[in-house]
Protein backbone atom coordinates (compact mmCIF):
# COMPACT_ATOMS: atom_id res chain seq x y z
CA UNK A 1 0.00 0.00 0.00
CA UNK A 2 2.58 2.62 0.93
CA UNK A 3 4.60 1.58 -2.34
CA UNK A 4 1.54 2.47 -4.63
CA UNK A 5 1.19 5.29 -2.74
CA UNK A 6 4.99 6.62 -3.26
CA UNK A 7 4.55 5.80 -7.25
CA UNK A 8 0.99 7.81 -6.82
CA UNK A 9 2.76 11.16 -5.52
CA UNK A 10 6.29 10.52 -7.52
CA UNK A 11 3.98 10.12 -10.57
CA UNK A 12 1.70 13.58 -9.50
CA UNK A 13 5.04 14.90 -8.83
CA UNK A 14 6.50 14.48 -12.36
CA UNK A 15 3.00 15.72 -13.87
CA UNK A 16 2.74 18.82 -11.34
CA UNK A 17 6.88 19.64 -12.66
CA UNK A 18 5.85 19.12 -16.73
CA UNK A 19 3.04 21.60 -16.04
CA UNK A 20 5.09 23.86 -14.61
CA UNK A 21 7.57 23.93 -17.31
CA UNK A 22 5.00 23.97 -19.82
CA UNK A 23 3.43 27.14 -17.97
CA UNK A 24 6.51 28.74 -17.58
CA UNK A 25 7.71 28.04 -21.50
CA UNK A 26 4.25 29.74 -22.48
CA UNK A 27 4.75 32.56 -20.35
CA UNK A 28 8.20 33.38 -21.98
CA UNK A 29 6.73 32.74 -25.71
CA UNK A 30 3.74 35.27 -24.29
CA UNK A 31 6.39 37.86 -23.24
CA UNK A 32 8.43 37.73 -25.87
CA UNK A 33 5.35 38.29 -28.16
CA UNK A 34 4.34 41.27 -25.86
CA UNK A 35 7.70 43.03 -26.40
CA UNK A 36 7.90 42.53 -30.07
CA UNK A 37 4.14 44.35 -30.20
CA UNK A 38 5.45 46.88 -27.75
CA UNK A 39 8.56 47.54 -30.02
CA UNK A 40 6.28 47.68 -32.95
CA UNK A 41 3.33 50.05 -31.07
CA UNK A 42 6.33 52.79 -30.85
CA UNK A 43 7.74 52.27 -34.31
CA UNK A 44 4.51 52.84 -35.64
CA UNK A 45 4.01 55.75 -32.95
CA UNK A 46 6.88 57.74 -34.03
CA UNK A 47 5.63 57.00 -38.00
CA UNK A 48 2.33 58.85 -36.87
CA UNK A 49 4.61 61.66 -35.08
CA UNK A 50 6.69 61.88 -38.40
CA UNK A 51 3.62 62.16 -40.74
CA UNK A 52 1.96 64.54 -38.38
CA UNK A 53 4.68 66.76 -38.92
CA UNK A 54 5.03 66.21 -42.42
CA UNK A 55 1.22 67.11 -42.78
CA UNK A 56 1.61 70.70 -40.84
CA UNK A 57 4.78 71.54 -43.42
CA UNK A 58 2.58 70.48 -46.48
CA UNK A 59 -0.30 72.50 -45.24
CA UNK A 60 1.49 75.80 -44.17
CA UNK A 61 0.42 78.72 -45.47
CA UNK A 62 2.89 80.39 -46.69
CA UNK A 63 3.88 77.60 -48.46
CA UNK A 64 0.92 76.97 -50.36
CA UNK A 65 0.44 80.62 -51.52
CA UNK A 66 4.15 80.05 -52.98
CA UNK A 67 2.70 76.90 -54.74
CA UNK A 68 -0.16 78.08 -55.45
CA UNK A 69 1.55 81.34 -56.80
CA UNK A 70 4.64 79.36 -59.13
CA UNK A 71 2.30 76.58 -60.45
CA UNK A 72 -1.05 77.59 -60.78
CA UNK A 73 -0.35 80.97 -61.46
CA UNK A 74 -2.74 82.34 -59.02
CA UNK A 75 -1.86 86.71 -57.48
CA UNK A 76 -4.19 88.44 -55.20
CA UNK A 77 -6.69 90.92 -57.04
CA UNK A 78 -5.67 94.16 -57.30
CA UNK A 79 -8.72 96.44 -55.41
CA UNK A 80 -9.87 97.66 -58.63
CA UNK A 81 -10.59 93.68 -59.76
CA UNK A 82 -12.77 93.04 -56.61
CA UNK A 83 -16.47 93.41 -56.92
CA UNK A 84 -18.76 92.88 -54.19
CA UNK A 85 -22.57 91.66 -55.00
CA UNK A 86 -25.36 92.79 -52.92
CA UNK A 87 -28.80 90.87 -52.61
Amino acid sequence: MTRFLVIVFLVANVLSAIGVVHARHAHRQLFVELTRLVDERDELNIDFGRLQIEQATWAEANRIDHVARLRLGMKFPEAGDIVVVRP
